[in-house]
């Protein structure tokens, strides 16, 4: 493995406590790739529907960005995965009050998920070396 790449944290818990075997984000030559991020707090999806759980869904991301020396202004494209199509437009006003300025390229498709939540982000984020 090239010294140039770098890894952050592992994934979530799986059922039993195991680490899911993904690191939260990988970092290579200015580039950070963001592992898809639920709205956990200590491995339990946040009660509330898509208005909670997309602010921690966020919060989760931009923590990762922020503990590998990255902010959202780093940011160039975010992939989304919603339940509920019907979600959409709920979750488009919470993600400008955190991309609205300069937002990146998105893609949003709509995809059951693997936990039990309404939303999951990645990100790609990119800062000259």
């Amino acid at each position: 493995m090239s010294d140039a790449i770098k890894r952050f944290g592992t994934g979530e818990k799986g059922p039993g406590g195991q680490a899911l075997p993904f690191a939260r984000a990988v970092a290579a030559d200015g580039w950070l790739f963001v592992s898809g991020q639920v709205p956990f707090v200590n491995g339990v999806v946040v009660d509330g529907g898509i208005v909670p759980q997309t602010h921690q869904a966020i919060k989760n991301l931009l923590a990762i960005l922020k503990e590998a020396g990255y902010g959202p202004e780093h940011v160039v494209r975010c992939g989304v995965w919603l339940d509920d199509p019907r979600d959409f437009w709920t979750f488009n006003k919470i993600y400008a009050e955190y991309f609205g300025a300069a937002p990146p390229a998105r893609a949003c498709v709509q995809s059951p998920l693997m936990v039990d939540g309404k939303v999951e982000i990645e990100c790609v984020a990119y800062k000259k070396p």
